[in-house]
């Protein structure tokens, strides 16, 4: 046991935008080492069938259980929406995905009026989030709706001025006309563009990160497992991508809050 609470977090995601969680799980747990496989010869995962996403999960999870992970994080939320079950019956080691974290952190911030969630159209699609939230908590209202050109500004670095405003209002309107009084914000690039989205539905409805409330819920279960890697540890942190790795590292330092010194160019051999 001693052993393996050395062992690095495995995290995997479609693209650039899990290193918001990967970000979350460094401030959380700054003595942990951690392995990130961006499959971004693949992206976007949110316009593919759930059994497509599935297969390249298991792939994924394949190749960082090779790296000696004790945990997978699934940084993705069309993966956590359709294919957590897959892996958590196939892996030998416990599986976090974003979406159930999200869920519990709305309903515990939520005042009764009514819970949204923005992401992709996969995401939205998959209703995980809205089975998840009605699964904790059957009273809930629940208001969902894809904002896909989030991603790309987020990629872009439009996160101010009138082009990410005027998006965000026409995603978003129809949430402060709602009563919605908590967000959830679905997607991992989405944190990217929390002062626009703050802004449009105003400061009384709550938002809710999932990339947060993810890294806060495998606090949690390393803990409980015993699995926490000692104080005293000097942390690494590996990247690997499915693609040719330079647009990863520059765009990916945006999403990560620090610079990207290198990443692996992989063949998973799908």
């Amino acid at each position: 046991m001693r052993q393996a609470s050395h062992s690095p977090i495995g995290v995997f995601d479609s693209g650039v935008g899990g290193l918001t969680v990967l970000k979350s799980l460094m401030e959380h747990l700054p003595h942990e080492s951690t392995v990130y496989l961006g499959d971004t010869a693949r992206v976007p995962y949110g316009t593919k069938s759930g059994e497509v996403v599935t297969r390249y999960s298991l792939k994924n999870a394949e190749f960082l259980l090779e790296r000696g992970i004790k945990l997978l994080v699934v940084a993705c939320n069309t993966a956590s929406s359709v294919a957590l079950p897959a892996l958590e019956a196939a892996l030998p080691v416990p599986v976090v995905g974003v979406i159930g974290p999200g869920a519990q952190a709305a309903l515990a911030r939520t005042q009764g009026g009514g819970v949204g969630v923005i992401g992709t159209q996969g995401t939205i699609r998959s209703g995980a989030y809205q089975r998840a939230l009605e699964a904790q908590d059957p009273r809930v209202r629940v208001k969902a709706r894809a904002c896909p050109l989030f991603v790309p500004l987020a990629e872009e670095g439009w996160t101010t001025g009138d082009v990410p405003m005027l998006t965000a209002r026409e995603y978003l309107g129809e949430f402060a006309r709602d009563g919605v009084d908590t967000l959830v914000l679905g997607c991992t690039h989405y944190p990217l563009l929390k002062g626009v989205i703050q802004e449009v539905v105003g400061p009384r409805v709550a938002l809710v990160d999932s990339a947060e409330a993810t890294a806060q819920a495998v606090v949690t279960l390393l803990e409980g497992l015993d699995l926490l890697a000692p104080a005293t540890s000097t942390p690494s942190h590996a990247y690997f991508v499915t693609d040719v790795p330079e647009r990863f590292t520059e765009v990916g330092a945006r999403f990560l809050g620090r610079p990207i010194a290198s990443a692996e160019q992989v063949d998973l051999k799908f």
